[in-house]
Formats: structure tokens, sequence, C-alpha cells
């Protein structure tokens, strides 16, 4: 890891002493990704005559987060600008590190609002604008829905363990002995957060209360943590592999696989599960996901926002840069080469981009209401607390209640510790 961070810090020092100033954008992300953003960096010097070197990150997201934080940490005049998590984004905002992007007369109003507010403006002040939106959704096997009687989707948890628990039975009488009802992210990782946040927001609760004060342990979590464990020990529509491996890539492949009637993920899986190789291929829907009351689902907030280093030597060609990666055109054709979920809410109305993928108009409402988690300089604290009682509460091996009161015990010592604002 050394090594890498060394190579990461002499490029900003090649870049920044070699020759006249260039614009720089560090991106990472899939190789076919990155690709597309040197075709996108060439429209705008073609349009601009603004040359823009790219900084390629590694593609795993913590290692593009460190190689981030060595550029701002050492107040480096590159990357100018660079993609964030949506995670990230309250962390490195409140180290001062990011240029207030309203300054330059970029409008966030072509953006969901609730993004804007609640992801992407610190003090008053907007500091980043979403490129591409993710939610979680509920994927389901549109033929074996049809084949057991069901006429649409579960709208609660209930409906869902209820079909879960008939088709499961059935598929297993039918030959399929590794068929489950439901899969999702369960592993003690990042994605239990997502996960857990939308059955803590779908039964009325929350990490943290609208002052900042954390409410892990209360009722209403405590009952959507206890379903999280039922579907793997009371209902067994869950299997057990749900807390011990089951991260995105392995709930979609299960999925895919045609060994399972329900699965949460995130939009992406949707073009793996169209492919022409899927053995799902035109068997699958996706719905919102549901509540513990029909129509109070909840879906966490993900994605990847584009943002100016305060460091910037560049500051207003940044600005201009981020103009351009954030335009109607650009945007369209993100949704339309790459399969993204624009960040413009336009876009979603496109025909050309709802010919391509008829399922935006269902995520456009999805990501209207979709939950951030907190946006907080020492959130990785807390969701390193939050994964291992969570965890542990699913797996069986802690009960639901003493599980949120330890980590609503550790959550306020961090919260203490480094003061909340």
């Amino acid at each position: 890891m050394k090594k890498i961070l060394a190579l990461v810090f002499m490029s900003f020092l090649f870049i920044s002493c070699g020759g006249a100033p260039k614009l720089t954008f560090m991106v990472g992300g899939a190789p076919n990704e990155v690709e597309y953003w040197k075709k996108v960096i060439a429209q705008f010097k073609e349009k601009t005559g603004i040359e823009v070197t790219l900084l390629e990150q590694a593609s795993k997201t913590e290692q593009r987060l460190q190689s981030i934080q060595v550029a701002l940490r050492g107040a480096q005049p590159d990357p100018d600008v660079m993609l964030l998590d949506v995670g990230w984004i309250g962390q490195i905002a409140s180290a001062g590190w990011l240029e207030p992007l309203g300054e330059y007369g970029i409008d966030p109003s072509p953006f969901y609002g609730g993004i804007i507010s609640l992801a992407d403006t610190v003090d008053g002040k907007f500091i980043a604008l979403p490129v591409y939106v993710d939610g979680g959704l509920l994927y389901y096997r549109s033929d074996l829905l049809t084949k057991y009687g069901y006429k649409k989707p579960p709208a609660t948890w209930q409906e869902l363990v209820d079909i879960a628990t008939k088709v499961q039975a059935g598929e297993r009488a039918s030959g399929n002995s590794n068929f489950v009802g439901f899969l999702w992210q369960g592993d003690k990782y990042e994605g239990l957060i997502c996960n857990a946040l939308e059955y803590f927001v779908s039964a009325g609760g929350n990490f943290l209360d609208p002052q900042g004060k954390p409410i892990v342990n209360s009722v209403s979590n405590v009952k959507a943590l206890q379903l999280m464990a039922d579907l793997i020990h009371k209902y067994k529509v869950s299997p057990e592999s749900v807390y011990t491996e089951m991260n995105e890539e392995g709930v979609r492949e299960y999925f895919q696989a045609g060994n399972a009637m329900f699965e949460r993920n995130w939009p992406y899986a949707w073009g793996k599960h169209s492919a022409d190789d899927s053995p799902v291929k035109g068997k699958v829907g996706i719905a919102p996901l549901p509540g513990f009351v029909a129509g109070k689902g909840a879906s966490t907030l993900g994605g990847w926002h584009i943002a100016v280093s305060k460091y910037s030597d560049m500051k207003k060609e940044a600005a201009q840069f981020v103009q351009f990666v954030t335009s109607f055109e650009v945007q369209k054709n993100l949704a339309m080469e790459l399969g993204w979920n624009p960040g413009r809410v336009d876009v979603y109305k496109d025909a050309d981009v709802i010919a391509k993928n008829p399922n935006l108009p269902i995520l456009r409402e999805v990501f209207i209401n979709a939950v951030p988690r907190p946006s907080l300089p020492y959130y990785t604290i807390i969701s390193d607390i939050l994964q291992a009682e969570i965890n542990e509460a699913i797996s069986g091996k802690k009960d639901t209640k003493a599980a949120l009161d330890a980590a609503q015990e550790k959550i306020i010592k961090v919260i203490e510790e480094y003061g909340a604002k």
C-alpha cells in the first residue's frame, strides 16, 4: 500500500512540475468506464481548447479514497477535479478541501433537489454535483411471480416473506435444492450498512435524528433489525451465507444463476441480468423496496459526485469541466453508453434514454426519496461500529437490542471524542 501511495504522490509532482499546467481529473472504475472518460475529455478539449490529463485510480473504492486523501491532505494542486463516492463527501468537505461551486455560476436546479441538499451541500454551499446516482432496488423473478399466482411484487416486508416462502418451497420441490427466497447484502462491509439503513428507515427509524444525535437503539430500529435476522433464522427465506459472504456481486451472481426469487441490489445489476448470456434474461422485474407499511419503503442513496479541489490552480477551468460533465448532452451519453443513472432529472424524460432503459421512470421515483448515509467527518468509524454489531445480530450471535445498545454506546463515545458541530 505504501508503494501505491508513493507512486500516486510522485505522479502529482510530475504533473505539477512538468511544463505548462494542465487541468487534471482523477477518476477510477471499470476499464470501460475509464476509457469512456477519455472520450469525454477529448470532447471537452474540442469544445473549449482546454487540455485535461486523466489521473487513473485503482478500481477498488478504498484505494480511490486513499489516493484522493493523499493529494488533498498534502494541499497538492492536482487533481483539480475528482469523482467522489457520495459517502465520502461529508468527510472530505468537513476538512475544507472542496471548492464551493456556486461561485462559478454552476446551477444545481436541474438535479435532484433532495440529493443536492442532503449530500452535496455543506454549510449552506453546494460543493459537488451528482454525475450518476444509485439507490437500492428490489429485483424479482417476474416469471415465477406469475407462475405462483401473484399479480404484482410485494409492497410490504410481510408480503415479501409470504411470496418468498411459497416460491422457495415450490422451486425446491421441483428439484432446485439451491433455490432461496430473498438475497441481500449482509456481510460485514459498507453494503450491510446500506441495507440496514433501508430496513431502519422503512420502520420509521434511522441512525441519527435530524439534530445529529444517535438513535441507533430506537424501538423502530430494533424492530427492523429483528426482521433482518428473522429473514434468515425464523422465516428461512434468506440463507446463512447472507451474513458470511454476500456482497453485491455474490448476490447478483446467485440470483442470475436462477436460484432466487428476490434480490436487493443496485441498478447496475439490471444490465447484467438482461445480457444475452444471462439465464434470467427476460424473466426479471424491478420495483421499489418494500416497507413495513405499503408505500413506506426506503432506498439508500449511492452514486458518484464530481467536485473541485480547494487547492486547484485552475479553478475556473475546473468549473468549466464540471459544467461540461453535468450538461444534458454528456449526462445523456453516459446513460446511453454506460447505462448510468443520470444526476440530472431532465435526462429521465428523454425518449432515447427511456428506450435504452425502460426502467428509468421507476428509478426516478426511487432516487427522489433516496436516503443518504450520515454526512460526518468520522462516518467511517461509525460505519465500522454498525457493521460489527449488526452483523453479529443477523448471524444470531447477539440479541438484536443488545447489539444496537452496544452500537449506540460506542457511537456516543465517538461523537463525544470528535465533537459534534
